[in-house]
Formats: structure tokens, C-alpha cells, sequence
């Protein structure tokens, strides 16, 4: 089942979120516009806004305005697990939704597979942000790879979305999907 991969994605999240150091929440990312406590804002931001069109669409709006207000408080770890909670649960409940996204309105399967992606990338940019383990979970990663065009048709190509990288994609599964969306694997020494 579709969910169960969006569940597996926030797990890997989730760890990397345990292993944050008190002094790198305002540490620098591969997302060059954020810091790691607003790359988990996001990805909260992102799992609370799924629940909100899934449950209130009329609210989604207003919500896209505000999206930048901090919703960690003083509990990111309580903030994120609550969110992830709440997105899976909405998504459960309504299983043959149609959500109202910027290109168009999408199935409930397929806003599942992109919340998946969304957080697996962000579980890497994460990881790579704290210095933490960037080994993704590799059934995850061939999912994604598998599905990656299917799942952002519409939305890959959009300026700005993701980074234009140049080279030849990397042949390992984890590092084609993330050059692929827009990510520099290499580590400089």
C-alpha cells in the first residue's frame, strides 16, 4: 500500500531528526535557501498542508499564505511526528480524494507518492546538512526512481522547483535519484 512508503519515508526522516545537535538548527543545507530548522519546517509545513486539503480545501489558501510562519515552537521532534501523524491519518480517510495542487488537482495516491519523495529527499538533505547518515532506504529509493516522472509530471520542469545539475547521472539508485532532483552528491574534501 501506497501509504506504507510515505510511513517508511517519515520513519528515515524522523531519525535524522533524533540526531540533530543543539547547535546545528541554524546550520546551512544542500537547500541553499534554508537552514535545517526551516528545512524541517517545511517538510511539516508540507505534511500539514496535505492534511489541510484532504480535510478543509477551503482553508488551503490561507494556509499557503502563512506557510513560512515557524510551526516547530519549541518541539520540532513533537511538531514533525504530530504532522506525519495527522497527513497519514487524513490520507487514510480519504483514499479516493482528489487534491487541489498548483498544477492541477492529483489522487490521493499520487499526493502520497509525493509527500514519500518530498520527505526522502529532505531525509538526505537533512542528513547531509548534520552530518548524519545519508544511506536512505534503498526499497524506497527504487520506488522513487521507478516512479519519479509519473509522480512530478507537471511539476519537474517547473523554473525554480528543482536544480538544473549538468553531467552524466550517477549510477548508484540513491545518488540518480537525488542528482535527478536537483541534488550535488559529491563531498568536497
Amino acid at each position: 500500500m501506497i501509504i506504507e512508503r510515505y510511513l517508511a519515508a517519515a520513519a528515515g526522516f524522523e531519525a535524522r531528526l533524533r540526531a540533530i545537535g543543539e547547535q546545528q538548527w541554524t546550520s546551512p543545507t544542500p537547500c541553499t535557501e534554508w537552514n535545517v530548522r526551516q528545512l524541517v519546517n517545511h517538510v511539516v509545513t508540507g505534511d500539514q498542508l496535505n492534511r489541510i486539503l484532504l480535510t478543509d480545501p477551503d482553508a488551503a489558501a490561507e494556509f499557503r499564505r502563512n506557510r513560512g510562519v515557524d510551526a516547530l515552537g519549541d518541539d520540532p521532534l513533537g511538531a514533525f511526528t504530530e504532522s506525519s501523524r495527522r497527513c497519514a491519518e487524513a490520507f487514510r480517510t480519504h483514499p479516493d480524494a482528489q487534491l487541489a495542487f498548483p498544477m492541477g488537482p492529483i489522487s490521493t495516491d499520487r499526493a502520497i507518492a509525493l509527500r514519500a519523495t518530498d520527505v526522502l529527499v529532505h531525509t538526505w538533505d537533512l542528513a547531509r546538512a548534520i552530518g548524519a547518515d545519508e544511506t536512505l532506504d534503498a526499497e524506497l529509493v527504487d520506488w522513487a526512481g521507478e516512479n519519479l516522472d509519473s509522480t512530478f509530471a507537471g511539476l519537474i520542469d517547473i523554473p525554480g522547483v528543482f536544480a538544473t545539475l549538468t553531467g552524466d547521472t550517477p549510477a548508484e539508485p540513491q545518488d540518480a535519484l537525488l542528482h535527478r532532483l536537483g541534488r550535488d552528491v559529491t563531498r568536497s574534501a
